[in-house]
């Protein structure tokens, strides 16, 4: 998003809306009352459940912003409004798939109204990280950066993966790399 730039004030209703930051900042306002500074770290969740207003601005002059806004559908319609954001270390990040969100709010990560648990990963060159699968669910692979190989997949900057059908996928950092990974039913 440009410098000074955004999406004015605009309704959603029944969806549950991820933001996540990648570089710069978006501010964000609401129809429940909520406002905020969205910055690389952050992960935000609003739930539009029975109707939700708001607005996202560029609030820099000079300085782009690069950022994913991710749309699940919740697991049941009309849910009272929310949201919640949470800020999280590059330390804990770094080497891991990091939980930033799940069902049930568990280890300290958002709470998003579906069967789906969201990690956010930093790798240097060379990491490898391994995620099992439970029988049944899949995965999503959303390379925010770098570049990585998915399995048997070369991936880079901007690319996602759908893998099913395994029980486990490894993830090899070609380069220096951010992903956001996708465990659902």
């Amino acid at each position: 998003m440009q410098p000074g730039k955004g999406f004015g004030t605009h309704g959603h209703q029944d969806m549950e809306i991820i933001s996540y930051v990648l570089s710069g900042a978006l501010e964000h306002k609401d129809s429940i009352g909520t406002g905020s500074i969205i910055r690389p770290g952050d992960v935000q969740r609003m739930s539009a459940g029975t109707g939700f207003r708001h607005s996202e601005f560029n609030p820099s002059a000079a300085e782009l912003v690069h950022f994913f806004q991710i749309w699940i559908l919740p697991e049941v319609a009309g849910l009272v409004p929310g949201y919640e954001q949470i800020a999280f270390d590059d330390v804990d990040r770094r080497g891991v798939l990091k939980l930033v969100g799940s069902r049930d709010g568990r280890t300290g990560s958002i709470t998003i109204h579906q069967d789906i648990d969201l990690y956010s990963s930093l790798l240097d060159a060379g990491q490898i990280l391994i995620h099992r699968l439970a029988p049944g669910r899949k995965v999503w692979v959303q390379l925010a950066g770098g570049a990585v190989r998915v399995n048997d997949l070369v991936m880079k900057a901007g690319d996602g993966a759908a893998v099913a059908d395994t029980a486990k996928i490894s993830i090899i950092a070609e380069q220096s790399a951010q992903l956001i990974l996708f465990d659902m039913a």
